[in-house]
């Protein structure tokens, strides 16, 4: 049987996994394996040479039970509406597991930002905020930062929808600059969150981290502060990093903060001194403590799964691993954490972003730190112990616990 790569399929064949064991009756099953709300949209944006260019935009609202969907804007030459509904449905997930009060939802963009302007990138941005602006809202749907999007890219569409209303609106785009909004510690949150998960699981699992080893396969901002990070809240040793265009190994460590210095001056980590290139799927392979995937969905296959040889998949990319891979590493005895559950300190400060807006308040540092430590830490603590009671990988919990909680939503508010 051919391996399934279609992010949309794969959710859902996670989704009727849980709801199996979770016993859901079939309306509440049949609704949750669906978005709510999709829009697809044609954007005519003018180029600096005086042509029009013709861009198709996507936003999905995965459910809203509990909460306005939430979720980032991606911008990619590949971006498909399955992915975009897979990533919809994840964020659904990931915004009921550190239990705050939002759902999901997902935006993207088919287009090559690398070959764009900055005033293309500004008129893209503001032609998909004039498509969308009616379905969006802090009571409605949040838009975020994700691939190949930045604080830039989300202050031109919150000017734009501002414009628009003619109101000023913060809370209407999370990840923004600080100077329009934006909260401290948003641009390290998805890393930082994940090192926090993975410094509560080494602890549960007896897996000791300083001194130890890791590779990050994809280096943009997340795997950069992973890296970062992993070196100085953990204790690990970067030996591997790796990007599109491929990557480097050194057994006897890699300074992240030369590595990611390099490759903002360079756009790349070929060429870094004193380390071997090597390929993403060499990476993968290298027996190391813990392996950060932070680029692309399905990197983590049925063919490539039994040559990992690390203890520990900290998932800070959405959906890295197939089904078929998943069985392959339960086998191996590598622990998986989970993407929706790793990488959701994004979304977890982008909430508290909301939250200040709305109080027109702003957290010093420290306390943003402080306040995503404790989310993430109750989220895993609770996921492992759903997983002891159930006998189960700590994947399948973390959809048991955030699928439990959408679908009581649901039921309390009488949709099914």
């Amino acid at each position: 049987m051919t391996e399934q790569f279609n992010p949309f399929t794969i959710a859902q064949q996670q989704i009727d996994q849980a709801a199996e064991k979770l016993g859901l009756d079939a309306a509440t099953h049949e609704l949750l394996r669906w978005p709510m709300q999709e829009i697809k949209a044609t954007l005519p944006v003018r180029m600096d040479d005086g042509s029009t260019k013709i861009f198709h935009a996507f936003r999905i609202k995965y459910n809203s039970a509990r909460g306005p969907a939430k979720g980032g804007i991606r911008w990619h030459p590949l971006e498909t509406m399955d992915t975009v509904r897979a990533l919809s449905a994840w964020m659904t997930w990931k915004t009921s597991v550190v239990d705050i009060p939002l759902g999901g939802g997902k935006g993207g963009v088919v287009c090559n930002p690398k070959e764009l302007s900055t005033g293309e990138k500004e008129r893209l941005a503001r032609s998909y905020m004039r498509a969308f602006f009616k379905n969006l809202g802090v009571t409605k749907d949040v838009p975020a930062p994700d691939v190949y999007t930045t604080p830039q890219i989300m202050a031109w569409m919150m000017d734009e929808y501002e414009t628009i209303l003619g109101e000023n609106h913060p809370g209407v785009i999370t990840g923004k600059p600080i100077a329009l909004g934006g909260s401290r510690g948003r641009t390290d949150a998805t890393a930082r969150g994940g090192i926090y998960v993975a410094r509560e699981a080494a602890s549960v699992f007896g897996i000791g981290l300083e001194g130890a080893t890791m590779a990050v396969q994809g280096f943009g901002n997340a795997g950069q502060h992973a890296a970062l990070l992993g070196e100085e809240e953990l204790g690990l040793k970067l030996v591997a990093a790796s990007d599109s265009r491929g990557g480097i190994y050194n057994p006897k460590g890699i300074s992240a903060a030369a590595l990611v210095d390099y490759k903002l001056k360079n756009g790349t980590l070929k060429g870094f001194p004193e380390a071997d290139a090597i390929t993403n799927q060499e990476l993968l392979g290298l027996d190391v403590t813990v392996l950060f995937p932070a680029a692309l969905e399905n990197v983590i296959r049925g063919d490539n799964a039994g040559s990992l040889n690390c203890r520990m998949v900290c998932e800070l990319a959405n959906g890295p691993t197939t089904p078929d891979a998943d069985r392959i590493l339960d086998d191996k005895g590598i622990i998986v954490l989970p993407d929706f559950l790793a990488n959701a300190g994004g979304v977890t400060v982008s909430y508290f972003e909301q939250v200040q807006n709305a109080y027109n308040l702003y957290w010093e540092l420290q306390e943003v730190h402080w306040r995503l430590d404790k989310k993430m830490t109750q989220a895993f603590h609770g996921v492992h112990e759903m997983s002891q009671r159930q006998g189960t990988n700590l994947r399948e919990a973390a959809y048991l616990v955030a699928i439990a909680r959408v679908a009581e939503a649901c039921k309390l508010r009488g949709w099914v």
